[in-house]
C-alpha cells in the first residue's frame, strides 16, 4: 500500500508541474489531487525540493524509454534510426497535454538554490546527446559527436517553437533540416 502512495504522490506532482509549472505548484495542491496528507508526502519526499528532483528523474526514465522503444519500432538501418528520433518527439507535440519539454521547462523556472533541477536537466540532454553520437557513428557520420550537437539543438528549438506556437509544423522543418545534416554527415567520401 505505502510503495501505492508514494507513486500515487509522485505521479500526482509530476502532471501538476508539468501542467501548471514547477513553482505555480503548491504542495497543498499536490496533496489534494492526490487524496493524500502532507505528513504522507513528506515521509516519502521530505521537500518539494526532493519531489521535484524525483518528477525529473521520473521524466528522464519515461523519456529515455520511449526514444528507445520508439527506435527499435521504426528503425531498419542506422541513418533511420537518428531521423526516427525526430517522428517519435514529433508525436509527443502533436499531444492534447503537451506543455513543452518538463527539462527545459524545469531548468527555465529554476532559481539560483535550485540548481539540482538544471543539473538533472543537463544531464538528460546529455545523456540524449551521447546516445544520438552512439547512432550517428554506427551511421558513419564523419563527425558523429557534431552531428549528435546540431541534432539535439534541432530537437529542442522545435520543442520551444512548438510549445510557443501550437501546431506550428516546427519539428516537421527540424526533421527536414536533419535530413540534410545527415546526408552531409554521412556521405562517403570521395
Amino acid at each position: 500500500m505505502s510503495s501505492n502512495l508514494k507513486e500515487r504522490i509522485l505521479q500526482t506532482a509530476s502532471e501538476l508541474f508539468y501542467r501548471q509549472g514547477i513553482r505555480a505548484t503548491g504542495v497543498d495542491a499536490i496533496v489534494k489531487a492526490a487524496g493524500t496528507t502532507k505528513m504522507s508526502l513528506y515521509h516519502y519526499f521530505p521537500s518539494k525540493h526532493d519531489l521535484v528532483l524525483a518528477h525529473l528523474q521520473k521524466s528522464a526514465d519515461a523519456m529515455r524509454e520511449r526514444i528507445l522503444t520508439g527506435i527499435a519500432e521504426r528503425a531498419a538501418e542506422p541513418k533511420t534510426n537518428l531521423l526516427a528520433v525526430f517522428d517519435i518527439f514529433g508525436e509527443l507535440l502533436t499531444l492534447d497535454e503537451f506543455r513543452g519539454c518538463p527539462f527545459i521547462n524545469a531548468a527555465t523556472e529554476a532559481s539560483v538554490d535550485e540548481e539540482a533541477f538544471k543539473q538533472v536537466s543537463a544531464d538528460f540532454y546529455r545523456k540524449f546527446r551521447l546516445h544520438l553520437a552512439e547512432l550517428a557513428a554506427a551511421a558513419e557520420a564523419k563527425q558523429p559527436d557534431m552531428l549528435a550537437r546540431q541534432l539535439v539543438l534541432l530537437i529542442s528549438g522545435a520543442i520551444i517553437a512548438e510549445q510557443m506556437q501550437r501546431d506550428s509544423g516546427a519539428m516537421g522543418v527540424a526533421r527536414h533540416a536533419a535530413e540534410i545534416l545527415i546526408g552531409q554527415a554521412c556521405a562517403s567520401a570521395p
